[in-house]
């Protein structure tokens, strides 16, 4: 069930691609038909660095269960205030 719908979002961070680590700074978010993921429908994460090039970019299909556990570990382990992670 393709939706069409994407969210981008700006994101901090580093990212490892085929040239390597980045820094990423855009993140696309949508669900879609897979480019290499034998599943019918992925939630389809980009970890982008528009800046560098097309070639910048960290891809992730996750089947729609493992994205929400996904989802949940990283909400889980993350504190309530984000200056507590970083402080």
């Amino acid at each position: 069930m393709c939706t069409y719908l994407t969210m981008r979002l700006e994101v901090a961070g580093s990212g490892k691609g085929a040239a390597g680590w980045m820094r990423v700074t855009t993140a696309s978010v949508y669900l879609d038909h897979p480019a290499h993921a034998p599943d019918d429908h992925t939630l389809n994460v980009d970890l982008l660095n528009p800046d560098l090039g097309p070639a910048a970019r960290v891809a992730l299909e996750l089947e729609p269960r493992s994205a929400r556990q996904l989802a949940e570990a990283i909400l889980a382990l993350l504190p309530d205030e984000p200056e507590a992670a970083t402080g």
